[in-house]
């Protein structure tokens, strides 16, 4: 199939100054679809080249026209007051909301199938879009809301059968806990999780956190470019998983478990995520700050053994975010004449 894919976002490093967590895994799908055998074209503009100064033309191809394909992939964007809804030229301004109204009122509404993945659940429950016969709303959530269907964030296959548990467990962690990710939403899961471990431990938060005056003992550090992302988990013994409420209420497990857990950070996990079983082993949930602190302590004087076998555990949860599963389930979803959810394998 000719798949057109719509991003805003990178395929490369970008820029430090970016919330866009899609650098962990998009590419690793669209790979996983070339792979396949499906002919892609990027939709929305080149934000590799124009913004990171990154040229991947060799490899990938964009289009800001409107060309032929077959199915309409869209990483569902919404309004984002002062910035993509705006006039196109005012300061500021981002045209990607634009830009996917264009290809929804020309691919959708025309009768192309049209896969949107709504990752970050803003797709309202009444938009007419979710009753449009030729789409099928995909949400990386093990509970996805009415009539969607459950799509994670993907893990290669390779990265998953080459990982050694007792490989990733050596070396040197200065940092007992560390977290990297943006505040939106999280600020109740902070203050139960993590403040309280944060008070106990040497601890380092990276991300944009913009109120941070709850948390005068907490060392916020910043946004740190793509690249650091995992050489700071590597020097880390443990992060907290931490979930706006959406998300925890749909079992919607962010990216960062595979960045943790491939670095060899060992991963802490509210016991209130739903589904939290699938995603990480009980030897690692906590059911408060004083919970998780403790946890802490006990990885503190845990030797590199037990660290081994704590992460072989998690490695083997991490099987629910294999490629090919992903892969699977898309191609259902497009051989699929109805709304029928399609389940995850357990």
């Amino acid at each position: 199939m000719r798949i057109g894919y719509s991003f805003w976002g990178f395929l490369g490093d970008g820029i430090t100054d970016t919330p866009d967590g899609g650098r962990s895994h998009r590419r690793t799908l669209i790979d996983g679809l070339i792979a396949a055998g499906h002919d892609l074209v990027f939709l929305q503009t080149n934000r590799d080249l124009t913004e990171a100064g990154t040229d991947l033309r060799s490899r990938y191809r964009w289009d800001t026209g409107l060309p032929e394909i077959d199915v309409l992939v869209l990483e569902w964007r919404w309004p984002i007051p002062g910035r993509n809804t705006t006039p196109c030229g005012w300061p500021g301004h981002t045209c990607d909301l634009h830009r996917q109204q264009q290809l929804v009122e020309h691919y959708s509404h025309r009768g192309i199938r049209t896969i949107l993945w709504d990752k970050d659940q803003q797709l309202p429950a009444d938009d007419p879009l979710r009753a449009c016969p030729v789409v099928r709303v995909c949400e990386p959530a093990l509970y996805p809301s009415a009539g969607a269907h459950s799509l994670l964030f993907p893990v290669a296959d390779t990265v998953l059968d080459t990982a050694d548990p007792a490989e990733l467990a050596a070396g040197h962690r200065p940092w007992p806990l560390v977290y990297v990710g943006n505040q939106y939403g999280r600020d109740d899961a902070f203050d139960t999780y993590f403040a309280p471990a944060a008070a106990e431990h040497p601890h380092r938060v990276a991300g944009k956190w913009t109120d941070t005056r709850r948390w005068p003992h907490v060392r916020f550090t910043g946004r740190i470019p793509f690249h650091d992302v995992t050489r700071l988990y590597r020097s880390a013994l443990s992060t907290v998983l931490l979930l706006p409420p959406r998300y925890a209420a749909s079992g919607q497990m962010t990216q960062r478990i595979f960045e943790a857990v491939l670095a060899g950070c060992l991963p802490l996990a509210p016991d209130t995520i739903r589904g939290i079983d699938r995603y990480v082993p009980s030897a690692m949930h906590v059911t408060s700050g004083r919970h998780a602190a403790d946890r802490i302590k006990q990885l503190r004087s845990a030797g590199t053994a037990r660290r081994a076998d704590l992460l072989a555990a998690c490695l083997e949860k991490l099987e629910i975010f294999r490629l090919h599963h992903q892969l699977d389930r898309l191609h259902t979803l497009l051989r699929r004449p109805d709304p029928t959810p399609v389940d995850l394998p357990r």
